[in-house]
C-alpha cells in the first residue's frame, strides 16, 4: 500500500507540525548525498490500554547513540520528540501505526564534510501491518542467502542504524525478490550469519535458541532483546552471542526473524532446502504468540515497555 492510498496527513517536522505532502527538503541536501542520517523504526500498537508506543525509550536511546560516530546533534530532547510523536499520532487518529523518526544533515554547503550542514529531524506515523504480510506470520516464508555481505563494524559502525547503510540491504532484499523469494539472509565478512536485510535472526536447536552475537556486524535491534527476554521467562535457554555457519541453518529444527516491521516472522526455507517441517515450528510458535498477547493485550510484567499516547 503506497502513502496515498493512506489516511495519514501530517509530519512534525523540524519542531512543526506540517501537511504530509509540504515536508521535503532541499535537493542538495547532506544527507541526500552522502546517507548522513540515522533513524529509527518503531511501533505502535493498540493495546487494551489504549494506543502504546512499544519500547519507545530504547528506540530513542539507539537514536541518539546512533548519531554520534556522525557527530550529529540533535536538538530536540528525548522528551519533546517524545510529546511531538505522541500529538502526531492524536492528531491523526491512529490506534497503531508505524513509527519513523529521522534526523540527518541539512542543507547548506556540499562537501563530504557536513560541519556546515544543520541537522534536521522529523518523525511520521502511518498504518503498517506485517512487513512481510499477514500470511507469512503463520506460514513462514522462503529466503535465500544473498551474494551480498554486511559490511564490517571496521569499515562503517554496524551499531549505529543510518540511512545510508540500507543499500545494502536493499540490495540484499531485492536480490531475493527477483529470484522470487520473500527476503534475504546476509552473511559478514568472515561468511559467518550476520541478519536479514531489517531483521535479527534465531535459530532454535533441541529446544534452545541461538542467534549472533553483536561482534557478528549486526544491529543490536530492540525486537531482538525483547525475543530474547520474553523467551527467558518462558525457561528457555538463549545463546545471544554466537557464531552461526551458513551450513546450520539448513539443519536447524526452526529459523525465525525479528524486528519493528517483521515483529517475528517464520523461516521456512533456506535456498529451497526446507527447515524441520516447512512450517512454524513450535518454539517460534510460543515466542510468536506471546510477543503478540504482550503488545495487544498489554502486560503488568512487562509494564516498562509501554509509553501511552494518551495519558
Amino acid at each position: 500500500m503506497g502513502f496515498d492510498e493512506m489516511d495519514v496527513d501530517t509530519i512534525w517536522m523540524d519542531g512543526e507540525f506540517v501537511d504530509w505532502d509540504d515536508a521535503q527538503i532541499h535537493v542538495l541536501t547532506h544527507g541526500l548525498h552522502y546517507g548522513t542520517g540515522v533513524f529509527e523504526g518503531a511501533r505502535c500498537y493498540d493495546t487494551e490500554n489504549g494506543p502504546a508506543l512499544f519500547r519507545w525509550e530504547e528506540h530513542l536511546e539507539r537514536l541518539f547513540q546512533s548519531t554520534k560516530p556522525y557527530e550529529m546533534d540533535i536538538e530536540y530532547t528525548k522528551e519533546e520528540l517524545t510529546e511531538a510523536t505522541k500529538e502526531l499520532i492524536q492528531r491523526q487518529e491512529l490506534p497503531s501505526c508505524y513509527i519513523r523518526p529521522i534526523a540527518y544533515y541539512g542543507y547548506n554547503s556540499l562537501g563530504v564534510s557536513p560541519k556546515d550542514c544543520p541537522t534536521r529531524t522529523a518523525v511520521a506515523a502511518w498504518p503498517w501491518g506485517a512487513y512481510l504480510g499477514e500470511e507469512a506470520l503463520e506460514n513462514g516464508i522462503d529466503v535465500m542467502i544473498s551474494s551480498w555481505r554486511k559490511h564490517a563494524s571496521s569499515q562503517i559502525p554496524t551499531n549505529a542504524k543510518t540511512t545510508g547503510l540500507y543499500v545494502n540491504s536493499m540490495l540484499a532484499g531485492e536480490e531475493a525478490r527477483r529470484n522470487g523469494y520473500a527476503e534475504a539472509i546476509v552473511l559478514n565478512k568472515e561468511g559467518n550469519v550476520a541478519e536479514g536485510p531489517g531483521e535479527n535472526i534465531f535459530l532454535v536447536r533441541d529446544g534452545e535458541l541461538y542467534t549472533p552475537g553483536l561482534s557478528e556486524s549486526i544491529l543490536d535491534g530492540i525486537t531482538r532483546d525483547s525475543v530474547i527476554r520474553i523467551a527467558e521467562d518462558l525457561g528457555y535457554t538463549v545463546h545471544d552471542n554466537v557464531s552461526i555457519s551458513r551450513g546450520e541453518l539448513n539443519t536447524a529444527d526452526e529459523l525465525f526473524f525479528t524486528g519493528s516491521a517483521a515483529e517475528v516472522t517464520p523461516i521456512r526455507k533456506v535456498d529451497n532446502v526446507v527447515i524441520g517441517d516447512g512450517s512454524r515450528g513450535p518454539v517460534t510458535e510460543e515466542l510468536q504468540q506471546k510477543f503478540f498477547e504482550i503488545v495487544e493485550e498489554g502486560s503488568e510484567e512487562y509494564d516498562e515497555w509501554f509509553e501511552y499516547v494518551d495519558v
